[in-house]
């Protein structure tokens, strides 16, 4: 069996990778800076024969200290060699610069999660987001959202677009052949899957389900794409277990929306969503679950976003595994269908029904 994660190493290298993880957060943002301030595209464009210090800062407008501290990092971090007083990019290097993913991930993790971070510990004692307090006095992300500074709202609806976004083309293909005539978008975000769906099937009418605020923002791109008139708003704020959603559908979808729950709040939302189907209706969840990816690159990515949910999104949810919301589901009288696995970058896609 593959053994993905924990793998023993000699006394040296663990020694190493131990001082990686005390100095992450510094290399963290040396890096971040190495790709922002020009420093490694600088570097690049000199192929082989590298450039000094000096010349890199003056390439970039910055001190030749600031770019000497930077590229050192940057060489502890294999991002740059160093040679006879030249620095010469790396492979590493070339790809943190170019790499759209690292980019996203990057961007979110500085504007969103990394001041708050500090409070993590208290997160996990309280379970609620106390790093979310560096923006103000919201009880979850999701309510703050529309009030994040400018740079934060961007990275997280980036980030958060950037993975369900490549998974939504695959998904609807599958979800719309079953020809549904009505669909139920529970945490309808922006309204980016409710309109490619509308848009792909003129027979569909979409009612979404989400916070006022969100749902303002999804009414309004329906609308500018002539797709309102189809779409529904239903304000439902799903923490209330007695909240009821709109029923009678022939599918209900949520996507990467049940790890914005804790298990007991991810059961209450089974329950209802089940109620919500009409007699042979289908529930589509379309998730990044860590324990069916096929690269453990991509299973780290997942596993350390579990912590930005403690400290920052609500205090008391996590990536989940496959399997965890599957169990979650057949306590609540949904039986699995099918799954469809590698969609987009990470995505797996469940289908279920009651039963």
């Amino acid at each position: 069996m593959h053994k993905r994660f924990g793998h023993d190493k000699t006394g040296l290298e663990t020694r190493f990778d131990a001082q990686r993880i005390a100095f992450a957060p510094i290399v963290f943002q040396a890096t971040r800076l190495l790709r922002s301030t020009g420093l490694l595209e600088a570097v690049e464009g000199r192929g082989a024969e590298g450039m000094t210090a000096a010349e890199a800062a003056t390439e970039t407008g910055l001190s030749s200290y600031a770019a000497t501290v930077l590229l050192e990092c940057g060489l502890s971090a294999d991002l740059v060699a160093y040679d006879n007083g030249k620095f010469v990019i790396t492979t590493l290097g070339a790809f943190i610069r170019r790499d759209e993913m690292t980019a996203v991930n990057m961007e979110f993790i500085h504007e969103v999660c990394y001041l708050g971070m500090h409070k993590l510990e208290d997160a996990l004692k309280l379970g609620e987001p106390a790093g979310l307090r560096v923006f103000g006095e919201w009880k979850t992300v999701y309510e703050a959202l529309a009030h994040l500074p400018e740079n934060a709202k961007s990275a997280w609806l980036r980030f958060d677009h950037f993975y369900s976004d490549a998974a939504f083309p695959a998904a609807s293909r599958i979800v719309l052949e079953r020809q549904p005539k009505t669909m139920l978008d529970i945490g309808c975000n922006t309204g980016k899957w409710a309109s490619l769906c509308l848009a792909r099937s003129p027979e569909l009418c979409a009612s979404l389900v989400d916070l006022p605020n969100q749902l303002e923002m999804a009414m309004q791109n329906l609308r500018e794409k002539g797709l309102g008139d189809r779409a529904v708003p239903c304000p439902v704020d799903v923490l209330d277990p007695h909240a009821e959603l709109p029923s009678g559908f022939d599918a209900v979808w949520m996507s990467q929306f049940l790890v914005c729950f804790s298990e007991d709040e991810v059961r209450t939302i089974l329950r209802r969503a089940g109620r919500a189907l009409r007699p042979g209706g289908r529930l589509w969840i379309l998730d990044t679950f860590w324990d069916t990816q096929r690269f453990d690159a991509a299973a780290y990515c997942l596993i350390n976003t579990s912590p930005y949910f403690t400290a920052i999104a609500n205090g008391n949810s996590r990536m989940y595994r496959a399997e965890d919301i599957l169990a979650l589901a057949r306590e609540e009288g949904l039986a699995l269908q099918t799954t469809h696995e590698r969609l987009g970058i990470y995505h797996s896609l469940l289908e279920l029904a009651p039963g």
